[in-house]
């Protein structure tokens, strides 16, 4: 049996080398490294996969995260709603511009907002939300955004991990992960389903103002070179990185498939374990598994990723410390037992390999080890 990784990036490379080598070599012969043809190309295809009117690509996921913020003109002390349970990025944004994060917990089987806690949660200085679709599906968007209607508040979605999944509104209108907010925002870190090898992500809108703008803020906050119409920063999508993504892209719904055919497997043989929890998807939302992530419900987690990684069973913990226990964001003032699902599950989540190039006989090996341990 072929070696267990967390994420085979090189078994999935050589089926499209020769694709990629002849994409990079493109860039290299054309010499348009920076905002030339190739992530042209890339964000019109890519609009056309998501649906999004625009696309602007940037350095990564973090960046699209603060340039969509700094697009909506919030003002320090503005406070935006979200959750604790969510790579640090997330916040990292909101505090870094001056903003207030303001959470609200996450609901236990899906991982995300717990949306009846939101209206509570938003004051006079309320000004946005954001949603993190995690693990690879969307947030409950139909709910959030009536909310922020109501309000009158921004929606920025962090789809950083659900590329290609799609919410199913009330009406039968079908959108895509980063597509239904003010604005949305993904990142292409080699590890997520549409991934580069580097550093890359991306921001849709439908407003050809706010498009306008988000471009103009990653270019040092400039349309015409040398003439800046307002603070910007230097975030640019690598033309190599886009040249790559565009061969990928072709792949992506295989890809997804392939994901999903291995949360199947898994689905099928842990459901029976009474000690552990598989993942739940929402009924209005398809889930394209960046992670596989399971509930531990027996207070053995170490013990069990012990044991896994013995046989060579890779595994990882997304996330071991909520937000607001954190200690650079400890001057949030919440508490410990302020989030209390998030809390439960930051002891509780393990995640198993989840990749495109798993097979049957690794899949069925990760399965009776986890089975085993759990006894």
């Amino acid at each position: 049996m072929e070696v267990i990784q967390m994420v085979d990036l090189q078994g999935q490379y050589k089926k499209i080398k020769s694709e990629v080598d002849d994409a990079i070599q493109r860039v290299i012969n054309e010499a348009g490294f920076i905002n030339g043809p190739a992530v042209a190309n890339f964000q019109s295809e890519l609009a056309s996969f998501t649906g999004s009117k625009f696309v602007v690509g940037c350095a990564n996921g973090t960046d699209a995260l603060q340039i969509a913020l700094m697009a909506l003109d919030l003002k320090p002390g503005d406070e935006v709603i979200t959750v604790p349970f969510t790579f640090i990025s997330t916040v990292e944004v909101i505090r870094l511009l001056g903003l207030k994060p303001v959470f609200v917990d996450i609901i236990p089987d899906t991982f995300n907002m717990d949306v009846s806690q939101l209206k509570s949660a938003i004051t006079e200085r309320t000004k946005a939300i954001v949603p993190v679709h995690l693990f690879g599906q969307c947030a409950d968007m139909e709910s959030i955004l009536q909310i922020a209607q109501q309000y009158n508040l921004y929606v920025v979605e962090d789809a950083c991990q659900a590329i290609g999944a799609t919410v199913t509104f009330s009406d039968g209108t079908v959108r895509q992960a980063g597509t239904m907010g003010t604005i949305g925002c993904t990142s292409f870190f080699p590890s997520k389903n549409l991934g580069c090898y580097g550093d890359g992500g991306a921001l849709f809108t439908q407003d050809e103002t706010l498009a306008k703008k988000i471009k103009m803020i990653a270019s040092h906050g400039s349309a015409v070179k040398y003439h800046h119409d307002c603070v910007g920063v230097n975030s640019r999508l690598d033309a190599i990185q886009a040249a790559i993504l565009s061969v990928k892209l072709k792949y992506l719904n295989a890809y997804t498939e392939a994901h999903r055919k291995a949360a199947a497997f898994y689905n099928h043989h842990l459901s029976r374990c009474s000690a552990l929890e598989i993942p739940v998807t929402a009924p209005f939302t398809t889930h394209v598994y960046h992670q596989y992530t399971l509930k531990l419900l027996q207070p053995k987690r170490d013990q069990v990723q012990m044991e896994l990684k013995s046989q060579g069973i890779p595994t990882a913990v997304y996330y071991p410390v909520p937000v607001h226990l954190n200690m650079g964001y400890r001057d949030l003032d919440y508490a410990e037992g302020s989030f209390p699902v998030t809390e439960t599950l930051a002891s509780q989540v393990l995640s198993l390999p989840m990749h495109t190039e798993l097979n049957e006989e690794q899949l069925s090996f990760i399965v009776e080890n986890l089975l085993n341990a759990m006894e």
